[in-house]
């Protein structure tokens, strides 16, 4: 038993509930904005399922050690969210289920030994390929919230918003913090530069470590009642564009993190 099968069900149960949120969207909703500056639900919609479809590229490298890329380039991603961003509800919820399905057999399909294979996002350095899966839950989640459509960071499953909190940390620009340590979720987190100490109610503070409120709490449908600081909370560090945080272990672990 490894960290693959608790990864694999919550991914299943996280697909499933973006699914029917989409599957509820008529039209209109689909072409208005999201959550994200530039990006309609659309945008969002078309990216989770392009991304699917960029993890089986992952697990296809991993299994055969054919060097096979997420994305062909960056503008090529790029495009392919454009292209397909203004399509109706019904075409935007069966692309997301078949992308969906097709990662689910590739996952299936990965024999264990091919887990340990390195692979490369589009950005940051190589990583175990199990962690695809962790990678790949942090798409569907924070982009369910992203769509504005009713999931919010009070949605989030506890075991996720604690795993991507330590794996923000693991990679925080210390030169750049505007704070000394993040409280949250019964953890703590210290030495991350100078300022003030954040503690908070620990989906928020995500939202938080994740840039989700550059444009003010209500951009991203929060308050800041759930920082408890003297202040509004100073603008958080660029969040890292990484693939994944240093030192994971190759084979995978029991749990994680």
């Amino acid at each position: 038993m490894t960290v693959l099968d608790d990864l694999a069900t919550e991914l299943d149960a996280a697909t499933k509930w973006l699914l029917a949120t989409a599957a509820a969207m008529p039209d209109r909703d689909v072409t208005a904005p999201s959550l994200l500056p530039g990006w309609t639900r659309g945008h969002v919609l078309t990216h989770v399922a392009r991304n699917a479809d960029s993890h089986v590229n992952l697990l296809t490298w991993a299994k055969t050690g054919v060097f096979t890329p997420q994305y062909p380039t960056l503008e090529a991603r790029e495009a392919q969210i454009a292209e397909g961003a203004g399509r109706a509800a019904a075409e935007q919820h069966a692309d997301l289920a078949a992308s969906a399905a097709r990662l689910d057999v590739a996952v299936r399909d990965t024999p264990p030994q091919a887990w340990r294979a390195t692979v490369t996002g589009m950005t940051g350095d190589g990583h175990p390929a199990w962690y695809a899966l962790v990678r790949r839950l942090r798409e569907v989640e924070l982009h369910h919230v992203d769509l504005g459509a009713g999931y919010t960071w009070a949605d989030l499953p506890p075991a996720f918003v604690l795993r991507e909190l330590h794996d923000t940390v693991a990679t925080w620009p210390r030169a750049e913090s505007p704070i000394s340590a993040i409280h949250a979720g019964g953890r703590s987190w210290t030495g991350l530069g100078e300022g003030p100490e954040l503690r908070g109610d620990a989906p928020i503070v995500l939202a938080w470590a994740t840039g989700r409120l550059d444009g003010g709490p209500r951009a991203a449908g929060l308050d800041f009642t759930g920082l408890r600081l003297a202040e509004s909370p100073p603008a958080a560090p660029k969040w890292l564009t990484k693939s994944a945080p240093p030192g994971l272990p190759p084979t995978p672990p029991e749990e994680y993190p």
